[in-house]
């Protein structure tokens, strides 16, 4: 039986991971009584008695518990905190054998940001390949539910006579400062951070990343063979799939249709000189609390796939 001790099981990471664990019959859930919530030597002490700990707090209280965690603590932090820290795993084994086995090995994961993830699997593959160079000027946009913002921003939406620029979407991150934009620029190499727009719109879950491309900057390939490249990463992948190049071209692409879902689906469209690359997939999914527990699956050597729901 695998112990589990979630810190911070109020907000709505917290909610789905515990409501996706007591689920499970492999795992055992450790509970602190509310009074001692705030409590550092008794959250240490449940911290000491599990075999992994999920932090779903803010990024001060994150870095206090895992401060205060022994070294042998085997921690999945789902706040911003640690996404870029050395000594820490990022936990998208998506993006290569090592990131994976980084994972597996590690007492320190820290899970990705929602807005982040989309990025990443996109940038990355194609980086890494040399199609496009470090110093390629990205930028990305992000369609996402209103639930990805936590607990305030769902009463927000969901609350009676609510504002009437709820009914519209809404652009965020306007200064360029958003807190994904450091783990976005790192984990890919990027030279320089992406020009970055999320938008918030008023539906639940769901989520639309988009990088636009120039083929004229690529380094000498066709849009085609763009796609072969991500098409050829993540051959056998089973929680990231890249469809068909133009896949349902002549209709539109919807930020919904992955809720409730924990993989990932990549679009690739556009023509001899312009190339949009899309991830489509749940907030709450692969965007959190579903990476949050394939991270501790891959950890405890089970198959990164136990207790998520994946689709065709």
């Amino acid at each position: 039986m695998i112990k589990v001790f979630i810190d911070g099981n109020k907000g709505t990471t917290g909610l789905k991971l515990k409501e996706r664990l007591l689920n499970r019959g492999d795992v055992e859930l450790l509970e602190i009584r509310d009074e001692l919530r705030k409590d550092m030597s008794a959250k240490a002490e449940m911290m000491a008695k599990s075999d992994f700990t999920f932090l779903c707090l803010p990024d001060d209280a994150s870095r206090e518990a895992a401060a205060n965690a022994g070294e042998d603590v085997r921690i999945i932090d789902a706040s911003t905190a640690h996404r870029t820290e050395s000594g820490w795993a990022y936990g998208l084994p998506e993006l290569g054998a090592e990131f994976k086995e980084k994972i597996a090995s590690s007492n320190r994961v820290a899970v990705p940001g929602c807005h982040a993830s989309g990025f990443c699997l996109i940038a990355y593959p194609l980086i890494k390949s040399g199609i496009l160079s470090a110093d390629y000027p990205f930028s990305c946009f992000s369609l996402t539910g209103y639930s990805g913002g936590g607990k305030a921003m769902i009463a927000e939406y969901e609350a009676d006579g609510r504002g009437r620029e709820y009914d519209f979407p809404r652009q965020y991150g306007l200064t360029q400062n958003h807190k994904h934009l450091k783990e976005m620029t790192k984990i890919t190499g990027v030279k320089y951070s992406p020009i970055f727009s999320p938008i918030v719109a008023s539906f639940y879950s769901g989520m639309e990343v988009t990088v636009p491309i120039f083929t004229r900057l690529l380094n000498g390939a066709t849009a085609k063979e763009l796609y072969d490249v991500l098409k050829n990463h993540y051959d056998g992948c089973k929680m990231v799939k890249v469809m068909p190049y133009g896949y349902n071209a002549d209709k539109m692409l919807s930020a919904g249709g992955m809720e409730k879902r924990d993989d990932l689906k990549i679009y690739v469209y556009g023509n001899e000189e312009r190339i949009i690359v899309s991830a489509v997939y749940d907030n709450l999914g692969k965007g959190a609390s579903g990476a949050a527990v394939q991270c501790m699956n891959i950890m405890a050597g089970l198959d990164e796939t136990t207790g998520l729901v994946l689709g065709e």
